[in-house]
């Protein structure tokens, strides 16, 4: 099955929001879909970036998949950008 990934650029977080919960939250919001393979939070360019990889068909129930889990984790945090991307080799593409 194709590897996906949903990159989310982290904002500021919601009242009453607890920062340690941010990632469990995306990971669980993916699990609940299907079988997650990997998450993390990393700072890039001076900002927070918050990782899910996750497993799925097919480009389009892919990109349903990482749009769950941005509307999840936007329940927490301020998301700025989004992207869900799709692993060919050892490179990751944009859907279309």
């Amino acid at each position: 099955m194709p590897s996906y990934r949903v990159r989310i650029v982290v904002g500021l977080m919601r009242a009453g929001a607890d920062p340690a919960a941010v990632l469990p939250t995306a990971i669980e919001a993916g699990r609940d879909l299907t079988a997650v393979e990997h998450g993390q939070i990393e700072i890039a360019a001076g900002r927070p970036r918050l990782t899910v990889r996750y497993e799925a068909p097919d480009d389009l129930t892919a990109a349903g998949f990482g749009r769950a889990i941005v509307e999840r984790v936007d329940e927490l945090v301020d998301v700025e950008v989004s992207r869900v991307t799709r692993r060919w080799g050892s490179r990751w593409y944009p859907l279309r």
